[in-house]
């Protein structure tokens, strides 16, 4: 599926419908490129859960850990991880296999351990249609 937003207030809303359908469980990919608003994605999938506090991009903790929503709410940024052992020193699996939903940003860095069944998503700029322009894609 891709769906074109054209200002960071419909990308949140995209990321907002998909919190409301997630599912306990779930593991979403989130790739673009720096400045693409993935963040902006991210708060909408919360704001969807139920989470009403702030949400930022967790580059520095690796895994922050949103409970106030419907399900709990993981957000990863392995932006800044050495190898994938850093991931088994935190316990991903724990948060993969759990209760929760997942989005892990720059999860190409760590293709590996990113179960099969997980969604795909793509965010992508094309200054050519505007600069806050996005295609989301999102693959099953």
């Amino acid at each position: 599926m891709v769906i074109e937003t054209w200002s960071p207030k419909e990308t949140f809303a995209v990321g907002e419908r998909l919190g409301k359908e997630a599912k306990a469980g779930e593991i979403y990919t989130l790739n673009g490129d720096l400045g693409v608003g993935k963040t902006v994605f991210t708060q909408g999938i919360a704001k969807g859960l139920g989470i009403d506090e702030p949400v930022n991009s967790p580059t520095f903790t690796i895994v922050q850990i949103y409970e106030e929503g419907r399900i709990p709410f993981y957000h990863f940024d392995v932006y800044r991880i050495g190898d994938v052992e850093e991931m088994d020193e935190i316990g991903y699996e724990d948060y993969f296999f759990g209760e929760g939903l997942c989005i892990i940003e720059w999860a190409e860095l760590i293709i590996d351990i990113i179960p099969n069944n997980a969604k795909k998503i793509t965010i992508e700029k094309d200054l050519e249609k505007g600069f806050d322009y996005r295609r989301i894609t999102i693959e099953e």
